[in-house]
């Protein structure tokens, strides 16, 4: 229950490896997948963390294992934090940058495409924001998280 079938180290450079891996291919995929989850999306997040779980552990299902790479994954990831907040270039890398996909009330389709987002799912979101029509938009923002930020057009009052 205790002892562990690898050196610790192990763990650690195993969860590691595990960890950048899945960084560099869920940034790769684009922010779509993060902030605008399907049924499709959430599946593949549960298979991929038990595709990945028995090349973090090397088939040791002891508690201490799990701890170390629990440790390990907890670490990283307030590394990866500290690191996105002291440097605009490793947050710009890894977490990406805001991409305007409307602009005066034009979609740029290059930017659709590039997220993999239709239109349908931007009209979706500007209609979530309260708009029907993309000429009451000055700006709709995709953001890092995935969420689309909508700037209107100020109304005289």
């Amino acid at each position: 229950m205790w002892v562990l079938s690898l050196p610790w180290w192990e763990y650690i450079v195993r969860g590691a490896v595990v960890y950048v891996f899945l960084i560099l291919i869920l940034r790769l995929t684009g922010k779509r997948q993060i902030g605008q989850m399907s049924p499709f999306d959430l599946v593949l997040l549960l298979v991929l963390s038990n595709a990945v779980q028995n090349s973090m552990n090397g088939g040791d299902n002891s508690i201490t294992a799990g701890m170390i790479l629990a440790l390990t994954l907890v670490t990283l990831n307030w590394c990866t934090g500290f690191l996105t907040y002291k440097s605009k270039i490793a947050e710009r890398l890894i977490e990406g940058s805001p991409q305007l996909l409307l602009h005066n009330g034009k979609i740029h389709e290059k930017a659709l495409a590039d997220a993999q987002l239709t239109r349908e799912e931007l009209m979706s979101s500007l209609r979530a924001e309260g708009y029907t029509d993309v000429s009451s938009v000055r700006a709709a923002i995709l953001e890092n998280d995935g969420s689309v930020s909508v700037i209107p057009y100020h109304l005289a009052s």
